[in-house]
């Protein structure tokens, strides 16, 4: 997945579902106060803050970004999820979501705790913030 020319504006406004994209704008917002950096959109989809080198155990290397999520048509997906410290006490306090691997799945914010969700974005931020491979910003 690579840095899009996009534009994250241009992005939002093709977000046909009105609460998609008022709870998207949210997320950046919130998103941005943690990290202090301005969004970008990576691959078709995924709006994500900073970057860092992901170094594989084969050696293979991707450039990925620190935080990010993407306004997909059944759900909000964040991807925060990193078996940071407390994450599942975090999950449970959260509210009504679901879970993938590192995904994060959100129907709408109103369903979830938005100091519950403010902590677990700070704590996967920190947390791959942190990564021996982090990438400076271009």
């Amino acid at each position: 997945m690579d840095q899009s020319e996009k534009k994250v504006d241009d992005f939002l406004a093709s977000i046909e579902n009105e609460t998609r994209k008022k709870d998207g704008l949210f997320i950046i917002d919130m998103m941005r106060r943690i990290t202090k950096q301005n969004p970008k959109v990576w691959g078709p989809s995924i709006i994500g803050f900073g970057d860092y080198l992901q170094v594989y155990e084969s050696g293979h290397q991707k450039k990925l970004p620190l935080i990010a999520f993407s306004p997909r048509k059944q759900h909000q997906v964040l991807y925060v999820l990193n078996n940071f410290k407390n994450e599942e006490v975090l999950l449970s306090r959260l509210g009504k979501h679901k879970r993938g691997n590192i995904c994060l799945y959100i129907n709408k914010i109103a369903d979830v705790d938005i100091p519950t969700l403010e902590e677990i974005i700070t704590c996967s931020y920190e947390k791959v913030k942190k990564k021996k491979y982090s990438a400076p910003e271009d």
